[in-house]
């Protein structure tokens, strides 16, 4: 059956009401239509509402079909206690040509290599679809984006990605994968200084002394050490938007029980997916401040979220789908410490999602000012996770089309 006109227009007005408010006045309205149309030129104009997924990185930047010329925006769209990671936003693009990486003294210009060392702020981005199997850890140096939108780029099979004491870093659009140790050998990380590598931990990204760092919808798995390891004084990071998979360690925050100068390491996890292969530390902390905020974990054989040392954690709004194992349901593991010692750390689940039976062990007295450090961004509800996680991962991003 038709619905009449008018029908239609007061349904129109209901809609308007609810979602805009703001454009109705207490005033009669004398001609709906017109006010259905101020809507629909406010939906064209504002872009995000009309593709918006509820993820509000993504919905800074991906509506935007003009996005590859307009690349450094993605700089501005970071949340968390990274959201100050500017990396290479203020300075030239540099295309990587070449996948080659004979030599980690003297770099080729064109390589991955020679990019990431410079001194000066560079937004990198690639040619073409490439892997690059890297001959030694890749040090980067501060103020650098590698972005991988609108090419397949695998960076695997060999050591991988060092932020080693430099800051505002931005990794976004790469598949992390088959990462293995380095080492024993001279590498180059700025144009003016090369130094002798020890055996490296075969990390897909290693984070040590790290600060204002942002890894973003990366693909990650099966490397040697754990996937993103922040250590040593790191602080000021984001890890947003990656889908993990097949790898047992996960996530390292923080270096050891010992190593206090951790107690400021503040690190926002946000929207990931933890997916199907994963063992354990999603992530394990020590020491600092951790926000674990509506991210998907679909899988894990031992533990989700794990630590030591007295981590204050902060779990809000995630979905935590248990496996079947009735021994492996517990989401949370309080490590090297008796319930004497762990029960006044604050760990605490609010507005999580327990899926086939999983069970989050809270501890603390739920201090205030230790959660405000511990909180960066306002969580969306968990029913949202599946929306909001959907495109972790890698995006396979086309020119001249939305991402």
């Amino acid at each position: 059956m038709a619905v009449p006109s008018l029908s239609l227009s007061l349904l129109l007005l209901f809609t308007i009401a609810l979602f805009f408010p703001f454009l109705i006045s207490s005033s009669p309205v004398q001609d709906p239509e017109l006010v259905v149309q101020d809507v629909h030129r406010s939906r064209r104009n504002l872009g995000y509402l009309s593709c918006g997924t509820g993820n509000p990185i993504d919905d800074c930047w991906r509506c935007d079909p003009n996005w590859e010329k307009n690349r450094q925006r993605l700089a501005d769209c970071a949340i968390g206690f990274g959201k100050n990671a500017i990396g290479g936003r203020d300075g030239k693009i540099y295309v990587v040509t070449d996948s080659g990486d004979d030599d980690a003294v003297n770099p080729k210009p064109g390589t991955l290599r020679h990019a990431v060392i410079q001194d000066e702020p560079l937004w990198i981005i690639f040619a073409r679809d490439m892997t690059i199997q890297l001959k030694e850890e890749l040090i980067m140096n501060s103020f650098k984006t590698i972005d991988g939108r609108g090419s397949s780029v695998h960076i695997a099979g060999g050591p991988c990605i060092t932020i080693q004491f430099v800051t505002n870093i931005i990794i976004h659009g790469l598949n992390i994968h088959d990462c293995k140790q380095g080492g024993n050998a001279m590498v180059r990380d700025s144009p003016r200084h090369f130094g002798w590598r020890t055996i490296s931990d075969g990390d897909g990204i290693s984070i040590f002394g790290g600060s204002h760092v942002w890894v973003d919808h990366n693909s990650l798995s099966n490397c040697n050490d754990g996937l993103i390891d922040a250590i040593h004084g790191s602080t000021a990071i984001t890890i947003s938007n990656n889908y993990m998979t097949h790898h047992d360690k996960v996530m390292l925050l923080g270096h050891s029980d010992s190593y206090t100068q951790d107690k400021n390491m503040q690190v926002t996890i946000a929207f990931n997916h933890f997916g199907e292969g994963l063992v354990q530390r999603m992530p394990r902390c020590r020491h600092g401040y951790f926000h674990v905020v509506n991210n998907d974990y679909t899988h894990w054989e031992m533990y989700a979220i794990g630590g030591s040392a007295n981590p204050t954690i902060n779990s809000q709004g995630n979905r935590f789908t248990a496996p079947d194992n009735r021994f492996s349901k517990e989401v949370t593991k309080h490590e090297d410490a008796p319930e004497s010692d762990w029960k006044s750390w604050n760990w605490r689940s609010e507005g999580d999602l327990m899926v086939n039976g999983a069970f989050f062990t809270p501890s603390g007295v739920g201090s205030s000012s230790s959660y405000a450090k511990a909180s960066s961004l306002g969580a969306r509800p968990s029913s949202l996770v599946a929306t909001i996680t959907t495109n972790a991962g890698a995006l396979s991003c086309k020119k001249g089309a939305r991402c």
